[in-house]
């Protein structure tokens, strides 16, 4: 019994000493900012203490399912956007141009998430990043 007491203790002090850092737990997600893995938390909220960072996880969910266009307008199936600068397409040497309309649009999950269909064109993936929501 004594052994164990003292491989114990000695496994805690060369960890201490030795600069070994654990996160304090393997439940709470990374900072969102940072993507420290030493976050902690306080009531509702989930905290970083390396960048200062607060931040619930009602919000972080709602953020992440939300496709968001160069202004910050909330994107849905069905959508009429256009093109904010022009776009060279790869591959060919078409060029959009700024202004070029792609309706009834389609969210997907990827790097590039919206598929349309562009008159004179064709089916087409674009990042949100490169359009602008047209008022209905």
């Amino acid at each position: 019994m004594g052994a164990l007491i003292i491989c114990n203790l000695f496994h805690l002090v060369s960890n201490l000493t030795s600069g070994y850092q654990q996160p304090m737990t393997d439940s709470l997600p990374p900072c969102p900012e940072c993507a420290s893995v030493f976050t902690y938390q306080v009531d509702a909220l989930f905290n970083c203490p390396e960048c200062g960072c607060e931040w619930s996880t009602e919000a972080a969910a709602e953020d992440s399912a939300q496709v968001r266009d160069s202004v910050g307008n909330v994107l849905e199936d069905g959508d009429t956007v256009t093109v904010i600068k022009d776009l060279k397409l790869k591959g060919t040497s078409t060029v959009l141009k700024v202004g070029t309309k792609a309706p009834n649009i389609r969210l997907v999950d990827g790097d590039h998430d919206i598929d349309c269909k562009i008159p004179g064109v064709g089916q087409i993936a674009l990042k949100s990043q490169f359009v602008k929501k047209v008022s209905s």
